[in-house]
């Protein structure tokens, strides 16, 4: 492609940062040049960050009907999973499982929740209430 016909689409991160791509100058020769987007691929960031806010979504209902623990609510919030989890809190993967369980989750220590906390970037308090403010 060359590159003046690089493509120019705005998306919702093209007001944050641009991407670089290589495309070919007047003389033929590869060089590289910066896009803020292009349709088909704002349209897969659109679907992922939709299937993302369902994921958050069906969280936070079984945190309400008593299903999870707050913990699984963050955990979908900041985009983690068991493992990414238990390698900032230092729980092995089989207790992080554990903890998702309310009834479990109701019985830890408040340097567990510490733990916890720290890790989604948050306070106890707002753990157990799934309080989450926007930064």
């Amino acid at each position: 492609m060359k590159k003046d016909e690089v493509p120019q689409d705005l998306s919702s991160l093209g007001k944050i940062t641009k991407e670089v791509c290589y495309a070919t100058d007047s003389d033929g020769k590869y060089t590289t040049t910066l896009s803020s987007g292009w349709d088909v691929k704002i349209t897969a960031l659109d679907t992922a960050w939709d299937d993302i806010a369902k994921r958050i979504a069906a969280a936070k209902q079984q945190v309400l009907e008593g299903k999870a623990s707050p913990v699984l609510f963050f955990m979908e919030y900041r985009l983690m999973d068991i493992g990414i989890l238990a390698g900032y809190t230092g729980f092995w993967q089989w207790q992080v499982k554990r903890h998702l369980k309310p009834e479990v989750f109701r019985t830890l220590s408040n340097n567990k929740l510490q733990k916890y906390a720290g890790a989604f970037n948050i306070t106890v308090e707002d753990l157990k209430t799934m309080t989450v403010h926007e930064d």
